[in-house]
């Protein structure tokens, strides 16, 4: 059974910790806002990860999603550097298009990237969506890579609608680190819970 222990922290703390995480190769659960409406994950209700590492979507897929080994999962990328890692000339905040990688960049982001060089990316602006713009801007400031994999909030069920659900996917899958609001939880057991268990134990920090 898995030991969690959460706190309660201001936005620029939120931001730092999640982004440092992200870095380390954590699995992040981000519940954030309102929820979305749409086919796709936005950055309210996403599970993100760090986009450098190679194994990161066989990762998500064995520890959380469980989904065909050929299905993506999308860079998120800071707007007015979309062009640098992308052949694309406009943005594309709902993941409607899947430009190539350019050349020389996708060695920066293995795990982002289709078997046939493209990907579908979400553009993040400031104005759109100010956190998840933030927490992106960070990890680019910490590591160099101002993109992010998301992939929609949920663990073969619909996505979570309620603070409720979301703690309830991170204790029952692979999810490292949950980030609801201002409240950040860390995973300090490497045994995750098994999903046919219904007791959790959280301590307070």
């Amino acid at each position: 059974m898995p030991l969690t222990s959460y706190r309660r922290l201001d936005e620029e703390a939120i931001i730092s910790h999640v982004a440092e995480e992200l870095a380390l190769g954590k699995i992040v659960g981000w519940f954030q806002g309102r929820f979305e409406i749409g086919p796709r994950a936005l950055g309210n209700r996403s599970i993100l990860a760090d986009p450098r590492e190679a194994s990161m979507k066989d990762k998500l897929n064995a520890r959380i999603k469980q989904r065909e080994p050929f299905r993506p999962f999308a860079p998120a990328v800071l707007v007015e550097r979309a062009a640098e890692f992308f052949e694309i000339g406009q943005p594309d905040p709902f993941m409607t298009m899947a430009p190539r990688v350019r050349a020389g960049k996708a060695h920066l982001i293995p795990a982002a990237v289709h078997v046939d060089g493209t990907a579908r990316i979400q553009t993040v602006n400031r104005a759109d969506n100010p956190r998840y713009y933030a927490l992106i801007q960070e990890f680019a400031r910490r590591t160099g890579v101002p993109v992010i994999l998301n992939t929609s909030f949920n663990a073969k069920e619909p996505i979570v609608a309620s603070p409720t659900d979301a703690i309830s996917c991170y204790l029952r899958s692979g999810i490292d680190v949950l980030a609801v609001g201002n409240f950040l939880s860390v995973m300090t057991s490497s045994n995750h819970v098994d999903a046919r268990q219904d007791e959790y134990v959280l301590t307070h920090a």
